[in-house]
């Protein structure tokens, strides 16, 4: 895929012109450009129209640079087009629990955060994945009895599989108690069911003190099935979760009640992947009434509700800036013609063209075309220098 900055110097190549020779019209000089009595030429006195082709030339650069991280981001995430989930299923789907809400309140904007300690990937263009979020589903008709459990089967990508697990946790909604009670919760391995073997082999057992009358959310660790489950994938038939109070009563919120959407129990995978230190390097930064014409990063603040995303949770908004302005061999005009060609057109090239030449990435927290919640981080989508190159 053409960069940006490839395409929009191609756009102002094209656009100044051929004047019946094979070089740009725009590079001759002509009899018009000889000094006048005040000792000014005429290119001088058209200092104004100059900077009035540079806010054009800013706002192409603009333009562009939005239409290129819409399909960048597409494309890092690999997915063929934006998953179709509107606002309204992204608030039935989120759960609503802690771990969740500690990476929207970390990711709601994102400017320009990262410092000198950044990391960049060995992979610098597709997105890396950090955590997964993984919602319950229905397990296989194989495993249940009249239609028991209803709970609870988590599939996972073959990537994800192949990764280093760092941490597992299984997060399990338990209803509000009237009093403090003693909770038994208990975890099962569903196997198909056979004539001759049960189907529940218990994973894991805790019990619990419980005083709570609006509702709580207990994580219990799951790195060690995880693991086995992605060393022996065939293994994976789910789970059965209880949660029995001193009155025999399941506190566990499996099957969903009228007015408990988004507490369905969830896995939370944080996985490793391979990173490299990269230094920061800060260039000629402007704002946008700048009237600096050379090569310069400029701010641009990108808002995915303003594109219609609302598949991408967190952040709504970030800092991801463009670069725009002049580079010296393609806007040499008082140079001598033979010169100008020389440098700008070595060897056929367009010349040097204003393109940003640090990058770092961004961290997302969004939904895929499965309706996982994934949080990863996506490369090269923050310009953080420009130069000519």
């Amino acid at each position: 895929m053409p960069s940006y900055n490839f395409l929009l110097c191609l756009t102002v190549l094209i656009s100044l012109g051929q004047s019946g020779s094979d070089e740009p019209n725009v590079l001759l000089p002509s009899a018009s450009e000889t000094p006048t009595d005040s000792g000014l030429s005429l290119l001088d006195e058209d200092a104004g129209s100059h900077e009035c082709s540079a806010c054009v030339w800013r706002e192409q650069s603009k333009v562009l640079r939005l239409e290129t991280i819409k399909s960048q981001i597409l494309s890092k995430l690999r997915l063929k087009q934006a998953p179709n989930i509107s606002r309204e299923v992204v608030n039935q789907l989120l759960p609503k629990a802690p771990p969740l809400q500690q990476l929207l309140d970390h990711h709601d904007f994102q400017g320009d955060a990262w410092s000198q300690d950044e990391f960049m990937e060995e992979d610098e263009y597709h997105a890396t994945t950090e955590s997964v979020i993984t919602m319950a589903s229905e397990p296989e008709p194989l495993v249940q009895v009249n239609g028991k459990p209803s709970c609870c089967f988590f599939k996972f990508s073959p990537k994800l599989m192949f990764t280093k697990v760092l941490k597992a946790q299984l997060w399990v909604y338990l209803r509000p108690l009237q009093q403090t009670s003693t909770v038994y919760l208990q975890i099962l391995r569903l196997k198909p069911v056979t004539e001759q073997g049960s189907r529940h082999i218990r994973i894991r057992s805790l019990k619990i003190e419980l005083n709570s009358r609006v509702g709580h959310w207990q994580s219990i660790d799951f790195k060690h099935v995880l693991q086995n489950w992605f060393k022996h994938p065939h293994t994976n038939w789910g789970i059965d979760i209880n949660a029995f109070d001193e009155s025999g009563n399941d506190l566990a919120v499996t099957s969903l009640r009228p007015g408990e959407e988004g507490l369905q129990p969830f896995l939370e995978v944080k996985v490793l992947e391979t990173t490299k230190r990269s230094r920061r390097n800060l260039g000629l930064d402007c704002d946008e009434h700048s009237t600096e014409s050379r090569c310069c990063r400029y701010p641009l603040t990108v808002d995915f509700e303003a594109f219609g995303w609302d598949w991408i949770i967190a952040p709504k908004r970030y800092k991801a800036n463009y670069c725009s302005g002049q580079c010296e061999y393609m806007f040499m005009q008082k140079y001598p013609h033979t010169h100008l060609v020389q440098h700008a057109n070595p060897r056929g090239s367009a010349g040097p063209c204003c393109t940003p030449t640090k990058m770092s990435p961004i961290n997302m927290l969004y939904f895929n075309d499965k309706q996982q919640i994934i949080h990863g981080k996506i490369p090269g989508m923050v310009v953080d220098r420009c130069g000519c190159s």
